[in-house]
């Protein structure tokens, strides 16, 4: 699968590793230009190459979101209509400033911004560390570390699912994007590392 990674951060590095190692083209992007990415490439192996957002954009069949949650307005205008996004920004207000959600989730919030796409609230809850070393394809899924998937789209969610279970993590639905709300920041499983039974016994959640 091509997969186009807008953000270049810590998440969007660790993503690009993992997506890549798992046999996946990817195209990592930020907003300074893909000449700044040239080392990050370079270190990231073959299967990843560095483009302009709007090339990766058009680039992935799948795309993942990783900018800071303020910079939303910088995803207009990209070509994500169809494709499946994951979205893993959380809005921190001290970083991005005050922002009225119109009291909407983070990624409901998101989505408005994103026309046409299908959104999945995913890779929001772990750090990076944790995320390029923890994921074990080799461990039972149910032992594996948990990552929460959210969407208002099924088929789009188990797509992501896939993907997650690929780089041996283990996705948890959460429900929809207003129930993403369940692993914002400051909710009780943000950031645990929770196996996929724990996160469900957490959430009170049997799927």
């Amino acid at each position: 699968m091509n997969i186009g990674i807008l953000g270049a951060g810590h998440i969007g590095k660790a993503l690009a590793q993992l997506f890549a190692r798992a046999g996946h083209q990817v195209a990592l992007s930020n907003s300074r230009g893909p000449e700044t990415l040239e080392d990050t490439v370079r270190a990231l192996g073959p299967n990843v190459r560095a483009m302009t957002s709007a090339q990766a954009a058009q680039f992935g069949e799948l795309l993942v979101e990783t900018i800071p949650f303020g910079k939303y307005a910088s995803l207009e205008g990209l070509e994500v209509s169809g494709k499946v996004v994951i979205d893993t920004a959380n809005y921190y207000p001290q970083r991005d400033g005050q922002i009225d959600l119109g009291g909407q989730s983070e990624s409901s919030f998101m989505a408005r911004h994103l026309p046409g796409a299908r959104v999945v609230k995913a890779f929001n809850a772990i750090a990076a560390a944790d995320l390029a070393s923890q994921g074990d394809p080799g461990k039972p899924l149910e032992e594996r570390r948990a990552i929460f998937v959210a969407s208002d789209d099924p088929d789009a969610k188990r797509t992501v699912s896939q993907l997650i279970e690929a780089i041996g993590f283990v996705a948890v639905d959460t429900g929809t994007l207003e129930d993403s709300r369940s692993h914002q920041p400051g909710t009780a499983v943000y950031g645990k590392p929770l196996t996929g039974q724990q996160a469900r016994q957490q959430l009170g959640t049997s799927g």
